[in-house]
């Protein structure tokens, strides 16, 4: 009689037979010969594949089919080059890779299945941001991109982001990570390959020429005012990633003095030793830097995630030597305005779960607006003429042109032109925010996050606040939309709304506040009291109490 401990053993012996990594299959031959013991954690890593979410395929680094290993690399790349086959589409496949564990050797072999395929395959010539690969996509008329990472998800990750060329992507997805029905067609032409032994492989492409970076870099550059104030001191991390050089670089082009740089997270460490999570919304990520800023009296301090596609700033705080992030919604708010002050022609677009201030800012002066489903493949598919587009997790895109998809560079370029231009005119970026805050009211945002370590305790969350939601949220009725087919759920009084879903890149559930409070008697410090303590006191229980959490 046939075990599910046999069953197990044949899957990971059948897997075994087919990988093409000498260090997985040790890894996989040690858990094997570890049953039944080791049952539980073959039964995780066999599970079921990685699919494309919200970033393409992104896991743990470890062998079997749910993780991100060369065998699962191998049958994502030949089922996108079969699938960019199957759709006709000609043109070289443009490759990028980051510092992480493993991202070298996923990205040579993705270029040698292209070539085996007899499709050119173009190779970025080191490590480099997110931003300058999809920006090569575009310049080298690719049928598409690869970009190995995991983002500012922890060391045990990677992941795999593919982008589309104008052939495939459109228009509006020339560049653009991908969506639907691409997402699926290309999963099923990834289901339909079979051993992977049989996958022919080739030469490991052509590396692109430096001058392709040297123009990213001189166009991202070009996105400022040249004529504008350029006195400005500036604290930096990339937080043990891929931005360094080219930040610097960009920096240097648009005529600001280099950055101070936090000289523990300066050069790519795929440990990321520093920080518990490397991305800049989690607590403590950006201590280091806030430091620096503090220390030699910056005017400013910014940090861009591992693959430097967001962008997080601090500013000073109240008390001297003080320092504070701002928000993703700030940020995006301020980049928006100032933009609009600019006068750069059309439409300013956000998302569902960030905040409304954007909205009422262009219903003010009169410029399209548009809101889209969260991420940035929607974002920038979001209007033909896009202008700008913003994310409150630190994602920018404040040039379609050169980049259709969030970039850190040119995001902090830009708040680095806003910054100096009022230091310049005697003002700041909060004396800025104070001056939106008495027009608009105070748009206060908060989160809450809550991270699972089994996806079905997000399931039943989102259950049972679709069939229980409250009746009232700060006192006041509540309006429900219910956004199924994208399992978001909002939540609308007349000075609140709360949107709740699951993450699209991590196994956490997110609740998205914002409580909009008018500013009395010119006192915008009473006002966002007041709005943060509603937020704190009183709406972040009232939803974690109707999540059931």
């Amino acid at each position: 009689m046939t075990t599910p401990t046999d069953e197990l053993r044949g899957q990971a012996e059948a897997w075994l037979a087919d990988d093409p990594d000498p260090a997985s299959r040790a890894e996989l031959t040690d858990l094997i010969a570890g049953l039944p013991g080791t049952a539980d954690e073959l039964r995780d890593r066999f599970s079921g594949p990685l699919t494309f979410g919200t970033a393409g395929l992104r896991g743990r680094l470890r062998a079997g089919p749910n993780g991100m290993n060369l065998a699962v690399v191998t049958r994502a790349a030949t089922g996108l080059v079969n699938w960019l086959a199957a759709q006709g589409g000609k043109g070289p496949l443009v490759i990028g890779y980051d510092a992480r564990h493993g991202s070298r050797e996923f990205a040579e072999q993705t270029a040698r299945i292209a070539t085996g395929a007899g499709r050119a395959a173009m190779v970025m010539p080191g490590v480099f941001p997110t931003p300058v690969l999809a920006y090569a996509v575009r310049a080298l008329d690719a049928v598409a991109g690869v970009m190995v990472t995991a983002s500012h998800n922890p060391p045990q990750d990677n992941g795999y982001k593919v982008y589309l060329g104008r052939e495939l992507g459109g228009p509006g997805g020339d560049g653009a990570q991908i969506v639907p029905p691409a997402d699926a067609g290309i999963e099923a032409a990834i289901r339909a390959v079979g051993d992977l032994t049989a996958v022919p492989l080739g030469e490991p492409g052509t590396p692109i020429d430096e001058r392709t970076v040297q123009g990213y870099v001189r166009r991202a550059a070009a996105v400022l005012d040249p004529s504008g104030p350029r006195d400005l001191t500036v604290a930096y991390t990339p937080m043990h990633g891929v931005g360094g050089s080219t930040f610097a670089s960009a920096f240097a082009a648009a005529g600001f003095p280099l950055p101070a740089v936090v000289a523990e997270q300066a050069e790519p460490d795929p440990e990321f030793p520093t920080v518990k999570f490397p991305n800049p919304e989690e607590p403590g990520a950006m201590d280091l830097l806030l430091a620096l800023a503090a220390e030699r009296g910056a005017d400013l301090a910014i940090a861009n995630d591992p693959d430097a596609d967001r962008c997080a700033v601090a500013i000073e705080g109240d008390e001297p030597g003080s320092w504070r992030p701002l928000t993703g919604n700030e940020l995006g708010v301020l980049l928006a305005d100032h933009l609009i002050r600019r006068s750069t022609p059309g439409t300013y677009a956000t998302t569902i779960v960030s905040s409304t201030l954007l909205k009422a800012l262009c219903e003010a002066r009169d410029v399209p607006y548009a809101e889209t489903l969260t991420g940035f493949k929607w974002i920038v598919r979001g209007a033909v003429d896009l202008a700008y587009g913003y994310e409150e997790a630190l994602g920018y895109c404040v040039a379609p042109g050169l980049v259709r998809d969030k970039d850190g560079i040119t995001a902090a370029l830009l708040v680095a032109e806003l910054a100096a231009g009022l230091k310049a005119a005697g003002s700041s970026l909060a004396g800025r925010l104070d001056e939106l805050a008495l027009e608009f009211g105070v748009h206060h945002t908060d989160q809450l996050s809550v991270r699972v370590d089994d996806l079905s305790e997000i399931t039943r969350a989102m259950a049972r606040i679709r069939s229980n939601p409250p009746a009232a949220l700060l006192g006041d009725e509540v309006t429900v939309t219910d956004r199924a087919e994208a399992d978001v759920l909002t939540l609308r009084t007349g000075r609140a709304r709360v949107v709740i879903r699951p993450s699209g890149t991590e196994p956490k559930l997110k609740a998205y506040l914002e409580v909009v409070e008018p500013v009395t008697d010119g006192d915008v410090a009473a006002a966002r009291s007041r709005a943060a303590e509603a937020t704190a006191k009183v709406l972040r229980p009232e939803v974690a109490s109707a999540l059931g959490l």
